[in-house]
């Protein structure tokens, strides 16, 4: 099956197009109306056009109404998928002539449903489409040894098919141009082209290619890793020290395979609701909220970026504590902090046992250990504790969240972004039975919808919202609520 992807952004396009490709469509791109039409006359017509509705040169509605007037085009499927969603602007779009509507953010499951009811395929094609084969992963390292262990390791997996190996960064992009994977894990440190350097490359051919940095655990990988990770990279797996192969191996089975699983879900079924659906937003209360008087977040994969997203808005109206679990090891949390810091212009650190909380305080749970609230209302503070892991998880978004429930019961403000698992979950329920509220990141925005989507289905969260809104809602609620 083919397809045309007509948008003038590029992000948006590789968006739809990627998810075109995981249902077997090959895929072809415009950036506007006219381009559109140019590609249209010049090469094989497509089974489907995806149209973004904002665009220059000409926009969505008058390429729909041009090739609905065309002999040649009149009966091509067209697909609308635009930020527009109100019922009238739907309307006007069919009445042009799109035969559907698909409204951004949307999931992979929406679009295949879509292409079911517009008869572009069948659900029996896309479900063996999307069920079949392996993900195709790319390996990236300067390492002869750590090539070959990934290689045999991964390939051991059925779902996993390793489709290339490169041994820098500049062979990588060349690689990701030439035939885009469905992951690539990336070292960091090599010749020609370092893994930062060339992560910055592959987000501008693929804005939404999975990039997992697999690098060392010495200070300098440490250091080199969360640059990675802030620079867009979606998660990382530590290489233990040295190159012993059973080590090594290890790793790549425990860690490493689950992690690729996670952000490359395969073999979704069109029969299953998508996740969207299973959202609900809680009904706040009838009686306005009281004062917000602390806000707590929980994130794990891709949570640098998330943070470096959200935190500066909440930074410039904090005037209560702001404590942070983010899933990581001890060597990065530190660092995490520095960086946010620096970004948001004001002091962000770990937090330190028995010191008292202070209003407009953003606080890092240290790596490997729990973060929690003691005290009262009136005189909270910080205590670290190696109490066993919950949720697989040290430090664990729910044992900060109970606790700070305790402590401040209806002011608490939770946030759960994107992250594998369940962890958060508990936690927002305690949050909520004490009247305090909770905002989860969506679906489309998220590295992995885990933990925020966990918390969303099970009807906790009273806003879920995409990435770029959740700073800006929460600096709102603390700046209306009280400070």
């Amino acid at each position: 099956m083919r397809a045309l992807v007509v948008d003038d952004s590029k992000a948006s396009r590789s968006i739809v197009a990627r998810a075109l490709r995981d249902l077997r469509f090959d895929c072809d791109e415009a950036t506007n109306g006219a381009e559109a039409i140019e590609r249209l006359a010049a090469g094989p017509r497509p089974d489907l056009v995806t149209v973004n509705w904002h665009m220059p040169v000409m926009d969505g509605i008058e390429l729909v109404r041009r090739l609905r007037q065309h002999p040649r085009h009149r009966d091509l499927r067209l697909l609308m998928i635009s930020t527009e969603s109100d019922r009238a602007k739907i309307d006007a779009a069919l009445a042009a002539g799109a035969d559907d509507f698909v409204s951004k953010p949307f999931t992979a499951d929406a679009l295949a449903r879509k292409l079911v009811g517009l008869g572009v395929c069948s659900a029996t094609e896309i479900s063996a489409g999307a069920n079949r084969g392996p993900i195709r992963v790319l390996i990236v390292d300067d390492s002869m040894t750590i090539r070959s262990l990934l290689t045999a390791t991964l390939s051991a997996d059925p779902d996993l098919k390793v489709v290339g190996a490169a041994v820098n960064g500049r062979a990588a992009v060349e690689m990701v141009a030439s035939s885009p994977p469905d992951i690539v894990l990336l070292d960091v440190e090599m010749p020609v082209l370092d893994g930062i350097s060339a992560l910055r490359e592959i987000r501008r051919l693929e804005p939404k290619l999975p990039v997992i940095m697999f690098s060392s655990l010495t200070d300098r990988g440490a250091k080199a890793t969360l640059d990675a990770l802030l620079a867009g990279a979606n998660d990382y797996a530590a290489k233990p020290a040295g190159l012993d192969a059973a080590a090594v191996a290890a790793v790549i089975r425990d860690d490493l395979v689950a992690k690729i699983k996670a952000l490359v879900p395969r073999g979704q079924r069109l029969d299953r609701p998508p996740a969207g659906v299973t959202a609900v937003v809680r009904r706040s209360a009838a009686t306005a909220p009281g004062p917000v008087r602390a806000v707590v977040i929980g994130v794990s994969t891709g949570g640098p970026t998330a943070l470096a997203e959200v935190l500066p808005a909440i930074a410039a109206e904090a005037k209560v504590p702001v404590l942070i679990v983010q899933h990581m090891p001890a060597f990065f949390t530190t660092q995490l902090a520095e960086r946010l810091a620096k970004i948001c212009g004001r002091d962000i650190r770990e937090a330190t046992d028995g010191s008292p909380l202070k209003g407009g305080e953003i606080l890092l749970a240290p790596g490997g250990r729990h973060l929690t609230v003691a005290g009262d209302a009136a005189a909270p503070r910080v205590r670290i504790t190696d109490d066993a892991p919950e949720q697989s998880c040290r430090p664990a978004a729910d044992v900060l969240f109970r606790t700070a429930a305790k402590i401040w019961g209806a002011g608490v403000l939770g946030v759960v972004l994107t992250g594998m698992g369940r962890d958060g979950l508990a936690g927002a329920r305690a949050i909520v039975e004490a009247g305090g509220m909770v905002i989860a990141q969506d679906e489309f925005s998220s590295v992995v919808w885990g933990m925020p989507g966990e918390v969303a289905k099970a009807g906790l969260a009273d806003a879920v919202l995409p990435l770029a809104r959740i700073g800006p809602e929460v600096a709102l609620r603390l700046a209306r609520r009280g400070r």
